[in-house]
């Protein structure tokens, strides 16, 4: 890589970090009245216990702010009175978030929401950037573009088109275009092999998005099964199309192991032709399948445990109604759990196919090399 190029991809590495980082900044005063303050001493404290056995913790807590408005000015929380599941146990000098509202007499009210944590993900982060950059040089630092631009993308594109009322399967699908694209000529640079990979993702993300609306329509999953969109709807002023939601979930969540896989089956291919040129193609495509379907085995495996690491609650409610005497078809017909089934093997085929329609592809433009 030339020196320009190190400069240039510094310098948009460093503009996108500030421009993304000054656009996810806390604002104490706009941020609908919460503001970081410090725990200076527990007034009450209580423990109590549920009926399904679990402890909860009940305190009356003094505070000082830490800016805005309540800069250094003592206040008090006090959630002895309700009992909150997510609530957690608070110490003298822990930095934490506080909700104010006033009430109808305007009392000023206070809440302890969470503690804070900005900072120790800032340096995770840090350690993140470091690390890739170290091992993996330019081509790391490279990766760090990529993943800006997947980041800026999708909260500056992606995110407004959809609350905007536009339909979310097409939204997701031409941002997906933006980032394969953008992902593989970044990192892989502009030769053959990226353009053999971009076009054998896009195939294997319409054969991907084609199954998801097709079972998604049989099954008639609305896409209301999570309650995060619950929570969604009845936050934003644009009627969303919730369906759409769910399905752009599947072919963005689907893009970075197809990425993956079919990136490494042309290279593949590649250094199969350099080592052996005399080898006949079929002879070529075999062998590359032989690593590819090695590499597909834990593939898959890897994207059902990213979803199953999301979605554990559900399994944990996938065992409570099989001991509550549901039988399998009882169980996989919950909206809930047909719908991780769906996302799950969808996702899944479309890897699957991914392994042969790259090797083809990269098999195919390897002969017309040859002919040149």
């Amino acid at each position: 890589m030339s020196k320009i190029s190190k400069i240039i991809i510094i310098s948009f590495l460093g503009c996108l970090l500030f421009n993304l980082s000054s656009a996810q900044a806390f604002d104490p005063v706009n941020d609908e009245g919460i503001f970081r303050a410090k725990v200076i001493e527990i007034m009450e404290e209580h423990q109590g216990q549920r009926e399904d056995g679990s402890i909860f913790i009940q305190q009356k807590i003094k505070l000082v702010g830490l800016e805005g408005q309540w800069q250094d000015q003592e206040i008090i929380s006090d959630s002895t009175d309700y009992d909150v599941i997510s609530n957690s146990e608070y110490k003298v000098g822990d930095r934490v978030m506080v909700n104010y509202s006033p009430s109808l007499e305007g009392e000023d009210i206070f809440y302890v929401v969470d503690f804070v944590r900005q900072g120790y993900i800032y340096w995770l982060i840090f350690i993140f950037v470091a690390i890739v950059i170290l091992i993996g040089r330019w081509k790391g630092l490279r990766a760090l573009v990529v993943l800006g631009l997947t980041f800026f993308i999708i909260l500056k594109f992606i995110i407004p088109q959809i609350l905007a009322g536009h339909n979310p399967l097409l939204i997701s699908i031409i941002g997906s275009i933006f980032i394969l694209i953008l992902a593989i000529y970044i990192t892989e640079g502009l030769n053959r092999n990226s353009t053999i990979s971009v076009l054998a993702i896009l195939i294997s993300l319409i054969i991907t998005g084609l199954l998801s609306v097709l079972f998604t329509s049989l099954t008639k999953l609305t896409g209301f099964a999570n309650e995060d969109v619950m929570f969604l709807v009845g936050l934003t002023k644009q009627a969303i199309n919730i369906q759409g939601l769910f399905l752009a979930g599947v072919i963005i969540g689907s893009l970075g192991v197809l990425d993956d896989v079919v990136i490494a089956q042309v290279a593949l291919v590649k250094e199969l032709k350099i080592a052996s040129p005399q080898l006949p193609l079929r002879k070529i495509y075999r062998q590359a399948m032989t690593v590819g379907i090695s590499h597909l085995s834990s593939m898959v495996n890897t994207l059902f445990l990213a979803y199953a690491g999301v979605s554990l609650p559900l399994f944990i409610l996938f065992s409570l109604k099989s001991a509550a005497g549901l039988n399998w078809g009882q169980v996989i017909n919950n909206e809930m759990i047909a719908t991780e089934i769906i996302r799950t093997l969808a996702g899944s085929i479309g890897l699957i196919l991914a392994v042969p329609i790259g090797t083809i592809l990269a098999v195919y433009f390897v002969r017309k090399t040859k002919n040149k």
